[in-house]
């Protein structure tokens, strides 16, 4: 695996000359912060050797190397899920060759469903936790020059990093949630005591990615920052049917918000 993560991260080194800061992985229908990206090189996952392809609506599909706030990032326009079949391993291997390529923050969105009666859809959520209801990523043979064979996981998502991202909000009065997202394996959504139960074990959204690529990226050392849009709501009296296309217009509106967010977040790294 080693080998392979090394040799992937170094085909991408060929290709983007520019040793990236930051990493960010954009979620569904979130690939419009690609438009504040002064972009320099882009590739296609399909041309990448051992890379995974987005097969869902809404992630493009793409490695971005670029500025954003005047910091070089590379982006991920469309990540990888458990649901398409892919192994966890599968799922997280951008991050382990993000790392490689010398990444020292990485940076998460994601479209997810409220389960706290208090949210609204249309809302930001900084993740300050998680529960983790999918396999762990790290679950086989450990690679000590990767990370240690037991992980404390009793700061997932980096301190710091959600401080300035509230002191940036509040700066210019966007209302922002900070709570614990719910991983699950989808693709189905919720049932209406599914939500119940997440939000009774301290869930207050939840969604089918995020937290893979989270433990892996804190099994190497990166801190995290993450944040989901809440595009449909789990809670007694607000659920309706809820369609992926859906999902995708509710999160396209309120991404300008997150590009705000993300943008000067990134800028004080």
């Amino acid at each position: 695996m080693l080998e392979t993560i090394k040799n992937t991260a170094s085909f991408i080194q060929n290709k983007f000359k520019v040793k990236p800061e930051a990493g960010i992985i954009l979620g569904t229908g979130l690939g419009g912060l690609t438009k504040e990206i002064e972009i320099e090189q882009t590739l296609d996952y399909k041309n990448i050797p051992n890379f995974p392809v987005s097969t869902v609506e809404g992630h493009h599909g793409r490695l971005i190397l670029g500025k954003l706030g005047g910091k070089n990032i590379i982006a991920m326009q469309g990540r990888f899920h458990y649901y398409e079949g892919y192994s966890m391993q599968e799922v997280t291997f951008p991050v382990r060759v993000m790392k490689m390529l010398g990444i020292k923050t990485l940076l998460v969105s994601n479209a997810s469903g409220g389960v706290n009666p208090d949210y609204e859809i249309g809302d930001l959520m900084i993740l300050d936790d998680h529960i983790n209801l999918l396999p762990n990523p790290l679950i086989g043979k450990n690679l000590n020059e990767l990370g240690a064979r037991f992980l404390d996981m009793s700061e997932p998502y980096d301190h710091i990093l959600i401080e300035k991202a509230k002191r940036i909000a509040k700066k210019n009065n966007l209302k922002v949630q900070i709570g614990c997202y719910v991983a699950t394996s989808g693709p189905t959504f919720e049932t209406p005591k599914e939500y119940q139960y997440f939000r009774i074990i301290g869930g207050d959204t939840v969604g089918m990615s995020t937290v893979p690529e989270v433990i892996i990226a804190r099994h190497m050392g990166i801190p995290c920052f993450a944040i989901s849009i809440i595009t449909d709501l789990g809670v007694p009296g607000k659920i309706v049917q809820v369609t992926h296309e859906e999902v995708q217009k509710v999160a396209a509106k309120a991404e300008t918000k997150m590009t705000l967010i993300m943008k000067e977040l990134i800028a004080q790294i």
